[in-house]
């Protein structure tokens, strides 16, 4: 009688346990406010131009904010938030202006595409460029120099590589 008991429950408990990854996935990114300060450097992040980023550790409520997507990246590959991050964003840079990222504009940063080492400044200098599709990214790449990576190729060298490494 136990094990048919149990056989019945395995599948609401599997089940129960799906909930959570689904509502953990369902998280999104938010509004920037005027005060909010990058969590890797402390600057606000409203006063710089250029794409910024947001993520979330696993199990934390609250949302990471950072001033430029080189931040956020820094934070996101280093070997000891590899593991912990769930979900992050950057802005997607061919639909919103480069002065002023708009909000409502911030697309999955492991799908996104990204320029390196162009000339393009934001929060703290050099950043990284974030696209939505690799096309755009590479006209990007030709017009304001540098090279066009996915997320996968993104490594705390190349993303650093002049020389200034951004972990504060």
């Amino acid at each position: 009688m136990r094990l048919f008991a149990f056989v019945l429950l395995l599948p609401i408990l599997l089940l129960s346990g799906c909930g959570d990854r689904i509502e953990e996935q369902a998280r999104r990114a938010v509004e920037i406010e005027q005060g909010d300060e990058c969590h890797l450097c402390g600057m606000v992040i409203s006063r710089f131009p250029g794409p910024k980023g947001e993520a979330y550790e696993q199990g934390e409520e609250q949302v990471r904010k950072f001033c430029s997507t080189r931040d956020l990246m820094n934070w996101a590959l280093d070997p000891e938030n590899r593991h912990a991050r769930q979900q992050i964003w950057v802005h997607d840079m061919s639909v919103v202006p480069w002065e002023e990222p708009d909000d409502e504009q911030f697309i999955d940063a492991e799908a996104a595409w990204y320029v390196v080492g162009s000339s393009r400044t934001g929060a703290m200098g050099p950043t990284l460029a974030s696209f939505g599709q690799q096309t755009v990214a590479e006209q990007f790449a030709s017009q304001y120099g540098g090279q066009v990576l996915a997320f996968r190729e993104l490594t705390l060298e190349n993303i650093n590589q002049d020389g200034q490494h951004q972990m504060h």
